[in-house]
């Protein structure tokens, strides 16, 4: 596999479905931990995008949830609680004692939870929607394809909300 001058997995331009949305979503997953790279706790706190109360801490805490959500609760049917309880419906307040180092690491053990439990799926497989998730698709079944395929657009739009954030924080651009 190569990579970017950042160290980020490079997605094959040829590959099978499973390896190439397997790919992107590392990809992107990547690029999250980048733009959290180097940072102390004052500067993930940091809202930066006036009028948006955005900062990194809250984007790695919502993805956190985003992760736990789709392959957890969804894929697999889990009943697992939220990974922050005290961080609002989307994970993004902050709270004052959870610092960058620990949400990162729940990010971390969340997305390898979900890869754990998607190894061996197909991506016909499907899970089942909330009631309230499945009125906006209408319908209360989604695929792994489309999960992944969804996780992929989630992490490539707050990736560039993360890529304001940070240029705002320190002058750091990049993809």
């Amino acid at each position: 596999m190569t990579t970017t001058p950042d160290g980020r997995p490079v997605p094959p331009p040829h590959a099978d479905e499973r390896a190439m949305l397997e790919s992107w979503l590392d990809f992107h997953r990547a690029t999250l931990a980048l733009k959290c790279a180097g940072l102390n706790d004052d500067q993930a706190r940091l809202d930066t995008v006036s009028p948006s109360r955005m900062t990194l801490l809250g984007l790695v805490q919502h993805m956190a949830e985003v992760e736990r959500k789709w392959f957890q609760r969804v894929l697999t049917g889990q009943g697992v609680p939220r990974v922050f309880e005290d961080s609002g419906p989307d994970g993004f307040t902050l709270v004052r004692d959870r610092g960058i180092d620990e949400a990162l690491e729940a990010w971390r053990a969340e997305i390898a939870r979900g890869r754990e439990l998607s190894a061996d799926a197909s991506l016909d497989d499907a899970g089942v929607l909330s009631e309230q998730d499945a009125a906006y698709l209408g319908d209360r079944g989604v695929s792994l394809r489309w999960i992944m395929v969804h996780m992929i657009e989630e992490y490539a739009r707050h990736n560039g909300h993360a890529d304001l954030i940070r240029e705002r924080i320190d002058g750091v651009t990049g993809s």
